[in-house]
């Protein structure tokens, strides 16, 4: 059942396409296949580079945790001793220098181990941003 008002029915006289218009689409369909390869070859690439940022950054933040429990561990300790030392003083003069050694060899402590979780943290950050930048690398390698 056609009807003949429907220009998408049966009924619709076919036409012949033009030789350069075919030729035209033929050209369009060909450079969005190849355009899509393209793509789809970047993404996979890229998904694996997320992968990696993602098993880098966990793998960070585990080794981070690890050393700040280390250090928090360390001065607990330093603190209980320093504690326990307190209780056996018998002057305020050995209370002082009980204090002024203690705090000065926590400062050094302290001091160190920030150095220590820079260092790490921004080793941290360069191993976590690798991947994009081997990624990218060939990316625009590739562009170029």
């Amino acid at each position: 059942m056609t009807n003949a008002t429907d220009p998408f029915s049966a009924s619709v006289i076919p036409f012949e396409v033009p030789e350069q218009m075919r030729a035209f689409a033929e050209k369009g369909v060909s450079q969005a296949r190849e355009s899509y390869a393209k793509f789809k070859d970047a993404a996979e690439t890229h998904n694996s580079a997320i992968e990696a940022f993602f098993a880098n950054a966990s793998k960070g933040a585990s080794e981070y945790s690890t050393k700040v429990m280390e250090f928090m561990r360390a001065n607990t300790t330093a603190n209980l001793d320093f504690a326990q030392q307190l209780l056996g003083i018998k002057s305020p003069s050995e209370a002082l220098e009980l204090w002024t050694g203690h705090s000065r060899k926590m400062v050094e402590t302290v001091t160190a181990q920030a150095k220590e979780l820079g260092e790490l943290g921004q080793k941290v950050a360069t191993e976590t941003v690798e991947p994009f930048k081997e990624s990218a690398s060939k990316l625009f390698r590739t562009a170029a």
